[in-house]
């Protein structure tokens, strides 16, 4: 008896169209995409129009593409929301990604996949969304593989974790940290990032413990080594962030992670990728070379220190070498890799990162646009290296979907049948008098290289089979045919509807609390509605609603200051006042929940 295959999807961020394009060709399975109202980045919106060629190009390879509609919704919001939701479900989008549950009392003809923006880090709260019609949850960045393990047997929806990329310090959609500094809010798409500024650490009775360190900043992701491990936990779908990175950051991340889940899928028989086609590149990616904060596991393996950034929240890149000695205007390196000029370099000092670029090489001297701060003994960091990008940039990237040609020559005419790897097929036939061929083995070496041939199409043809050499045929003809036979196949795909897990909501499902805080983010009739149906009992209206967020919780967070510090009050700290981070005019009292190991900020601003 045959189990059916699981379905294992590479899931990558595309800003615009040509991302997009991009990510589809250096081999994604699925992809993210902002619309022009309604999503979680600003900077990245795009028309329905738009969308409708994206979705256009990515079902050709079976690639699904998912709009994000995850903010939370004002009331006056909702039936534009709605009607946008529609506009791109019209256009073939194969689910939205949601975090305001209006959007489950719209009764959408689509695919919904609770974003992390829902702050889905139980096994109860995830089963209640697969019993409420989600079809897929999102889970929060900060969970460990104990806890995913935990959601997975607890259900049986699809999962979506993220693999590579920055990371949200505060769990998602329980931060409110940029609403509390000004009107942006990141739960309507507008995060300001205030957790990337400089702090200082100050005690109840105003001792400055630290002062102007990034101490909310923490490293970015990088899950790359434990591909194999997330699929055998019950992980479907493996996200690269970045909806606001270019296209070479794409390219190189998108290419690198195609190769490492294959490597994954490779020893796992029960698993296949759930898009089709090769993707063929001219570069070696290495996502060392693109934007990264000093990429780590976070709380991969529980909760633990030294995942945050204090000196800066910048990409700081690749360790290539140390400065010797300073000469005038150059400098003396030690180095074991090539150093080109255009390159971007970086020097860690006491007072955060000098960064600068490199004018000219000569061995092992390097004369960069500015010296000011570089010292001695300094390590050397690249974050630009420009052959690399260079070599992206001019690399030739093409997806192709293999195909087998079956070409039949007689004497009334020919016959070609090509079929996809997926087993679509097309016949093309010509009525015309062939004569019989002077030499087979010619005519066989010419059908052979015709109908083998691809052009710009998006297929490549790895084996003709031809009955009838005996009949010859001229290489225009068997052109002419190969090419309607190849965009007819590509039409055919084109035209196939994609499979979709659409699920009601019976409301027969109970939410896991009675009482909604301003943290739940409720702010319109429809939120508040799904909720009751789901017996929650009493709603408090959502914080963004509120003109203030004083003596509010405004972050939630896995990560502890505590513990980074290596403070931690389970492990005997001696440091046992009330601390407080204070920017500018800004001031948070930190609060330690020691039984859950959590962090949270509390806004005191109005104490300074």
């Amino acid at each position: 008896m045959s189990t059916k295959q699981r379905n294992i999807e590479l899931l990558c961020p595309a800003r615009d169209y040509s991302a997009a394009i991009a990510a589809v060709d250096c081999g994604a399975d699925a992809l993210y995409i902002g619309a022009d109202n309604f999503g979680a980045r600003r900077g990245a919106c795009n028309t329905t129009e738009d969308i409708a060629r994206v979705v256009a190009y990515a079902h050709l390879y079976g690639v699904r593409v998912y709009v994000t509609l995850n903010t939370i919704l004002y009331e006056s919001e909702l039936q534009r929301a709605e009607a946008l939701a529609r506009e791109l479900i019209a256009v073939g989008v194969d689910a939205l990604i949601v975090q305001d549950m209006a959007y489950r009392e719209m009764n959408l003809p689509v695919e919904l996949h609770a974003s992390t923006q829902v702050c889905n880090m139980t096994a109860e709260g995830a089963k209640f969304l697969e019993q409420s019609g989600f079809t897929r949850v999102i889970l929060e960045r900060a969970l460990s593989l104990d806890q995913i393990r935990d959601i997975r047997r607890a259900t049986t929806v699809d999962l979506e974790c993220f693999i590579h990329g920055a990371i949200c310090v505060g769990h998602s959609g329980r931060c409110y940290l940029s609403r509390s500094q000004s009107s942006r809010s990141g739960n309507r798409g507008e995060c300001s990032q205030p957790c990337r500024l400089t702090y200082d650490l100050v005690t109840a009775r105003g001792e400055r413990l630290i002062r102007g360190k990034h101490l909310l900043s923490v490293k970015d992701m990088d899950l790359s080594g434990r591909i194999g491990e997330l699929i055998d936990a019950g992980v479907m779908s493996f996200k690269i962030e970045g909806r606001l990175k270019d296209d070479n950051y794409i390219k190189n991340v998108v290419s690198y992670y195609r190769r490492k889940i294959d490597e994954a899928l490779a020893t796992r028989p029960d698993c296949c990728r759930s898009s089709v086609g090769r993707s063929e590149i001219e570069f070696t990616p290495d996502p060392k070379k693109s934007f990264s904060r000093d990429g780590g596991e976070y709380m991969y393996l529980g909760k633990r220190s030294g995942v945050a950034s204090f000196l800066t929240p910048k990409a700081v890149g690749e360790s290539v070498g140390s400065v010797v000695a300073t000469e005038g205007r150059r400098l003396r390196v030690k180095t074991d890799v090539s150093l080109n000029a255009g390159d971007g370099l970086c020097f860690v000092a006491e007072g955060g990162i000098i960064g600068t670029n490199i004018n000219r090489v000569e061995g092992n001297i390097v004369e960069p646009n500015r010296m000011e701060g570089i010292r001695a003994g300094m390590d050397i960091y690249r974050n630009y290296d420009h052959r690399f990008t260079q070599s992206i940039e001019r690399s030739r990237i093409r997806r192709a979907i293999d195909a087998v040609c079956h070409l039949t020559l007689h004497k009334e005419g020919i016959e070609a049948r090509y079929t996809d790897e997926q087993g679509y097929s097309v016949e093309v036939c010509r009525e015309v008098v062939l004569e019989p061929s002077k030499s087979e083995e010619k005519m066989r070496s010419v059908a052979v290289e015709q109908m083998s041939k691809s052009g710009d199409s998006i297929f490549s043809v790895g084996r003709v089979e031809l009955v009838g050499a005996e009949w010859f045929t001229t290489a225009k003809l068997l052109a002419e045919v190969r090419r309607e036979a190849l965009a007819r196949l590509a039409s055919h795909r084109a035209e196939a509807v994609p499979e979709h897990d659409i699920r009601p909501d019976d409301g027969t499902a109970r939410y896991t609390e009675r009482r909604l805080t301003p943290q739940h983010n409720v702010v319109n009739s429809l939120a508040r509605r799904f909720y009751e149906r789901h017996g929650v009992e009493h709603i408090v209206e959502g914080l963004d609603m509120r003109a203030a967020t004083h003596g509010e919780r405004v972050m939630e967070s896995s990560y502890c200051l505590r513990r980074e510090l290596g403070e931690c009050l389970k492990r005997g700290s001696k440091l046992r006042d009330t601390l407080y981070l204070e920017h500018g005019r800004h001031r948070y009292r930190l609060d330690f929940d020691c039984a859950r190991c959590q962090m949270s900020l509390i806004d005191c601003s109005h104490e300074i």
